[in-house]
C-alpha cells in the first residue's frame, strides 16, 4: 500500500531575517497539515564570494542595488535561531528540517541538532563534499535534483553510496572510480532506505512548460529511489498532479505575503493556499486506491438504480415469442442483463407478463 504522501513547507529564507515571521511561518505549515518545515542553515562567507552576481529572478523580486552576498547575508540564521526554531516547531508538533549549504552547517545539524534527515538542496547536487559528508552520517538525504542530468544525479548517488558503505573511512581516500564502483554495487542498495530524489525546476517561480513532471518518473525508473518533486511553481495544481503520478515527498514554498520582499516570496503560498494543497494532496492520495478494477462497496449499492433490466412494454401471454416490438430494455438493473437480449428473441415467455413488468 503506497506511503502516505511526506510534505514539507518550505520556509527557507521567506522569513526575511526575522524570528517572529519564522515562528508564525511555522504556526502556518503546522495549521496546514504539513509534515514537516524546512529552512536553510549556511554561513555566507562560506556559501559565496563576495561579488557572486544574483540570479534573474533573485534581481528581479529583490532591491537591485545589492549583490547576492549582500541579500543572503541579511537572511542568515544564527545557530541558536536555529535551535529555538527547532524547539518551538516541535512543540507545535511538525518536524523540523534544513539544508546546508557548507560542511560546517551540515555538522550542526547533524552533530548538536541530531537531525535524521538531510536535505540537499538542487545548486548542491555536484558538491561532491557536502554530499559525502552528508552520508558519511548515516542520515537519510532527500535529494533535489534541479538543474542536473541523469549523469549528474548518478554519480552524485555513486558519492552518497560511497559514503554510507564506507563511514569515515570514506574521508579517507575517495576518489570518483570508488564513488562508481559504490553506484554499482549490490551494497550500494542501501540506498533505497536513506535516499530520496526531488525531481525539481530551478526558478522561481517555474514557468509550467518547463516542470517536465514525466521527469519525476524517470527518476524513479532510472534509480529506483523514493521520488518526490520539489515545486517553484504557482498555484497548487502540479504538488496534486505529481502524487497522482507517484510523488510520495512534497515540498513548497510557504510566505506570509507574497508581495514581502525577497527572492521566493512569489514562487510560494500563502497560509490559506497552502492549506488547501495539503488538503488536495489528501483528497489525490486517497483516490489513488489500488489497481484493482470492479464495482466499490458505494457502487455496489447503485447498480439497481443507474443499469437497467429486460422488461416487457405490454402485456405478454405465457408462451408468446419475444420480440424487439414487445420487450425493450428500461431501469431498474434488478432483472435480466441487456446482454441477454438477443438470446431472449425468439423464445417463447416461461409466464405471462404485464406491461413495464421486468422479465424473469
Amino acid at each position: 500500500m503506497k506511503m502516505r504522501v511526506y510534505i514539507i513547507a518550505e520556509i527557507g529564507v521567506n522569513h526575511n531575517g526575522s524570528m517572529e515571521m519564522a515562528k508564525a511561518l511555522i504556526d502556518a505549515a503546522s495549521d496546514a497539515g504539513a509534515d514537516a518545515i524546512k529552512i536553510q542553515s549556511f554561513n555566507t562567507d562560506s556559501l559565496m564570494l563576495r561579488n557572486t552576481p544574483k540570479a534573474d529572478y533573485q534581481r528581479e523580486n529583490t532591491m537591485k542595488e545589492e549583490g547576492q552576498y549582500q541579500m543572503v547575508k541579511a537572511l542568515e540564521l544564527g545557530e541558536t535561531q536555529q535551535r529555538l526554531l527547532m524547539a518551538y516547531a516541535t512543540g507545535k508538533g511538525i518536524e523540523f528540517l534544513s539544508s546546508p549549504f557548507d560542511s560546517d552547517s551540515l555538522d550542526f545539524l547533524v552533530d548538536r541538532l541530531q537531525l535524521p534527515i538531510i536535505k540537499i538542496a538542487s545548486g548542491e547536487i555536484t558538491n561532491g563534499p557536502l554530499l559525502l559528508r552528508a552520508a558519511v552520517s548515516g542520515k537519510r538525504i532527500i535529494l533535489s535534483t534541479g538543474m542536473a542530468t541523469l549523469g549528474e544525479i548518478e554519480e552524485a548517488l555513486g558519492v552518497i553510496a560511497y559514503g554510507y558503505l564506507e563511514g569515515k573511512n570514506a574521508l579517507k581516500h575517495p576518489t570518483r572510480q570508488a564513488f562508481k564502483t559504490a553506484f554499482l554495487s549490490e551494497r550500494g542498495k542501501i540506498m533505497l532506505q536513506r535516499v530520496a530524489l526531488l525531481h525539481c525546476t530551478t526558478e522561481y517561480p517555474a514557468p509550467f512548460n518547463e516542470c517536465n513532471l514525466r521527469a519525476m518518473v524517470t527518476l524513479k525508473q532510472a534509480f529506483g529511489l523514493t521520488i518526490g518533486f520539489s515545486d517553484h511553481t504557482e498555484g497548487i495544481a502540479l504538488p496534486m498532479a505529481a502524487v497522482a503520478l507517484g510523488a510520495d515527498i512534497i515540498e513548497k514554498h510557504i510566505t506570509l505575503n507574497r508581495e514581502l520582499p525577497g527572492p521566493d516570496h512569489r514562487a510560494s503560498l500563502e497560509p490559506m493556499v497552502f492549506s488547501k494543497m495539503v488538503e488536495g494532496i489528501r483528497q489525490v492520495e486517497k483516490a489513488l486506491g489500488s489497481q484493482f478494477k470492479g464495482p466499490t462497496a458505494a457502487e455496489i449499492k447503485n447498480l439497481k438504480a443507474a443499469r437497467k433490466s429486460i422488461v416487457a412494454v405490454r402485456d405478454i401471454p405465457k408462451g408468446e415469442l419475444l420480440t424487439a416490438e414487445n420487450i425493450a430494455i428500461k431501469r431498474p438493473g434488478d432483472g435480466p442483463s441487456p446482454m441477454l437480449y438477443w438470446e431472449l428473441l425468439g423464445q417463447k415467455a416461461e409466464k405471462t407478463y404485464r406491461g413495464d413488468e421486468v422479465l424473469r
